[in-house]
């Protein structure tokens, strides 16, 4: 220790010099940092590391960024034998090479050699100068500075990335893509070589135009590598006579519209990896743009795909339109993020948001006939009333009536809330706006949103949105239904028998088991078709971007064709694993005619789902006790019965727009006797209903000879109305014909009298335009 402590005694001096020095060092690296932000160009990645698109930097050059794991032990040995023999030797500068160079131009008298290092010439590449004495000496002090803050494999790293290879090409990565369409890890021996002789001669060295002498130079590199033993002879002799073939390629511009979009948001990121399959990426475009084509003839130019993977919730193929390098089809504009009318898309998760209040369930009976929601008089895209249909056959033939009713039963703004939940950004924008035409497509969503909805039919009721890459934090999964109430749309979205099945024969010919839905936007404009299995999500939209509707336009003829394709394509005899039946999802017995529990009166039972705890008990009414005369021609009521001789008997328990229906269309059906005439109480009851128009409304009119229509339900005794406007008989009418009056400005009082002396009023304003 005596030892120890005599040295420091007389070397003190020395030591507190060099501690000095390295904090003057430190100070000077504090106060003049290092450049080493360089802009470099963004290049998007396949899931295998394949460049998708590649963009030039700020200043309009090729600089791709090269990863360490990028740089094989070939790039490394023969860029360091050829540049810098002792780079992993030397502190940033090579005295003897320096004073080996001062020797041999002295005498020489012109420069012959050069003495700088690796390090020295990143130095020189961060800060470009004119070539002087004084600048060759802050060339050597920043060298000494990269050696203090980065390791040699970090050093040789900003060597590779900056190197230039003349034109506006810099780096190993941009000149080893643009030249040879190969990544630097996967660059013969040859190709190597060829990279390193380039910057020092990139004027006079072009690659693609001067490939002869190129090679030439090359070759003697190479017996150079051989002489000194860099690579064996095997590998020598190999590459002494691969033939140079290097020319200048474009980058490629595979997913365009999904590349520009992640270039927008990871601007500062040089590498931006994705989850897209590059092959699965390769051969939908083919199929949408070879698609489209077909298409054209019908004056439908545009299409967009967005697949997403069941399991990772991973983006794997974007196609925002069939050639983006159109002018004419307006290429540029992405099909997946456009805001289109969804046509009847929405209606599976209406339903679903039904099954799980336990409103309905698949086999609920609902009617299919005319109806008006505070003057919202939906119809069906086939202009017909199908009168009742179960609940799950009116979802699989899209029926328009009953899905607007099932929305108003389970009120919008559980609709609304629930997008919102999965991020369908305009419908939070507009939600003050909308009203129940929204299950119709009365509403704005992208391609994008609508395959993140179908995607949770596929995973069992839970919502996590699509990912484009790793860069974004994964979302925490949301439950939008219950297994139960999944499993049942999903199921009903696998049936054949429905109204969205392509007409054209080869479309089903190989139909691939899936479960879908189909959407058409009011006025043709957009024909949508998304489907799903257990492992991919697909979503196709076809239409045109300047909002062109088109007679043929549909989601069955259209956008259909294009999805089994696809689905054809990447999960062709992907039958096996469908999805399970969840353990709480049970059968019960259910009257067919109501899809109520039956009663004792209930002959036609069926066996259907519904979930325990949730789905209603509700016994079957769809017979009704009357009582009748002997005849079974007068029906009597508690109040005129009397003494009267009666009998009991079942009847339809129809209800009252269903009358209406059958009657409007003359359609057969068993009626009820019409009650006893003598009855006061029935005279008290069962006043006409005006339907139209409805009462409260303010009506605009353009002109004074616009007519207004007039139509009312009435009971089943009911033969005739009488129609007064402000107290002014109008005329009478048949109680399901429809009459038009001469509308007039202001407050008008309409009054409907039925022919048992029964009136009802409505107010309406009528205004012009």
């Amino acid at each position: 220790m005596q030892k120890f402590y005599s040295f420091l005694a007389r070397h003190q001096l020395k030591f507190l010099s060099l501690c000095c020095l390295l904090m003057l060092f430190n100070v000077v690296d504090l106060l003049f940092p290092l450049p080493t932000q360089k802009d470099y160009s963004t290049i998007i990645e396949a899931e295998n590391g394949y460049i998708l698109s590649a963009f030039l930097t700020h200043d309009d050059k090729w600089r791709m960024y090269t990863q360490l794991d990028e740089i094989t032990p070939t790039v490394q040995k023969a860029f360091i034998h050829k540049e810098d023999k002792w780079f992993y030797w030397h502190f940033g500068v090579n005295p003897i090479a320096i004073v080996r160079a001062l020797y041999n131009n002295t005498i020489a008298q012109r420069r012959t050699s050069g003495a700088s290092t690796i390090t020295m010439q990143v130095a020189r590449m961060l800060e470009p100068k004119e070539r002087n004495i004084l600048s060759k000496i802050k060339e050597i002090a920043r060298a000494l500075q990269l050696e203090w803050n980065y390791s040699k494999d970090e050093i040789l790293q900003l060597y590779l990335n900056l190197v230039p290879y003349g034109s506006n090409i810099e780096g190993v990565k941009s000149a080893s893509y643009l030249y040879f369409g190969k990544l630097p890890n996967q660059l013969s021996l040859a190709e190597v070589t060829t990279l390193t002789i380039i910057p020092n001669r990139p004027t006079s060295l072009q690659l693609g135009k001067k490939n002869i002498a190129i090679q030439e130079v090359r070759n003697r590199c190479l017996l150079k590598f051989k002489k000194n033993k860099v690579f064996s002879e095997t590998e020598i002799d190999d590459a002494l006579e691969e033939p140079l073939t290097a020319y200048r390629r474009t980058p490629p511009k595979i997913a365009a519209h999904f590349c520009i979009r992640l270039k927008k948001q990871f601007q500062s990121i040089p590498i931006i990896p994705t989850y897209i399959n590059y092959n699965m990426q390769l051969d939908v475009e083919e199929m949408v743009n070879n698609y489209s084509k077909i298409l054209q003839f019908k004056d439908i130019k545009n299409a967009a795909v967005f697949i997403v993977d069941n399991q990772n919730h991973q983006v794997i193929s974007y196609v925002g339109s069939p050639d983006f390098t159109s002018v004419s089809t307006q290429g540029q504009v992405d099909g997946v993020k456009a805001i289109r009318s969804p046509g009847s898309t929405l209606k599976p998760l209406i339903y679903g948001l039904a099954f799980d209040k336990g409103i309905y369930t698949p086999r609920s009976i609902i009617t299919d006939v005319p109806i008006d929601f505070d003057g919202y008089t939906p119809e069906n895209y086939d202009e017909h009333f199908h009168g009742k249909v179960a609940m799950a056959d009116a979802l699989a033939q899209s029926l328009n009536i009953p899905a607007v009713k099932v929305l108003n039963d389970i009120e919008l703004n559980t609709l609304i809330n629930t997008l919102d939940k999965i991020d369908f950004k305009q419908i939070e924008k507009d939600k003050d706006k909308l009203g129940l035409s929204t299950a119709l497509g009365g509403c704005g969503v992208s391609l994008e949103e609508l395959v993140g909805m179908y995607s949770i039919f596929a995973n069992n009721g839970t919502f996590e949105a699509p990912k484009m890459t790793a860069l974004t934090k994964s979302n925490q999964a949301i439950e939008i239904l219950s297994p139960q109430a999944n499993y049942m749309v999903a199921q009903i979205l696998t049936t054949l028998r429905r109204s969205d099945l392509p007409n054209r024969a080869e479309s089903v010919i190989n139909l691939p088991k899936i479960a879908w839905k189909t959407g058409t936007s009011y006025g043709r404009r957009d024909a949508w078709s998304i489907g799903f299995n257990n492992k991919y999500t697909v979503g196709v939209w076809c239409g045109n971007f300047d909002g062109k509707g088109v007679p043929e336009l549909n989601g069955a003829d259209i956008a259909t064709p294009l999805l089994l394709q696809i689905f054809n394509l990447i999960a062709k005899n992907n039958d096996k694993d469908w999805f399970k039946r969840p353990k709480d999802l049970q059968f019960r017995k259910v009257c067919a005619e109501s899809g109520d529990i039956p009663n004792e009166h209930c002959t036609d039972l069926i066996f259907a789902y519904y979930i325990p705890g949730k789905s209603a008990n509700k016994k079957c009414t769809h017979l009704k006790k009357v009582w009748v005369s002997m005849d079974s021609t007068i029906a009597y009521c508690s109040s005129c019965v009397g003494n009267n001789n009666y009998i009991e008997k079942w009847y339809p328990n129809y209800a009252p727009e269903l009358i209406a229906f059958y009657e409007s269309k003359n359609l057969p059906y068993q009626k009820t006797p019409e009650h006893n005439t003598n009855c006061v109480k029935i005279k008290e009851s069962n006043y006409p209903i005006i339907t139209k128009p409805v009462n409260g409304l303010t009506y605009y009119i353009h002109s004074t000879n616009q007519k207004l229509m007039l139509s009312a339900q009435a009971a089943n005794d009911v033969e005739q109305l009488a129609w007064y406007v402000d107290n002014k008989f109008i005329r009478s009418a048949p109680k399901n014909e429809t009459i038009f009056i001469d509308a007039s400005l202001g407050k008008i009082k309409i009054s409907c009298v039925d022919d048992k002396g029964r009136n009802t009023d409505a107010w309406i304003i009528v205004k012009q335009i």
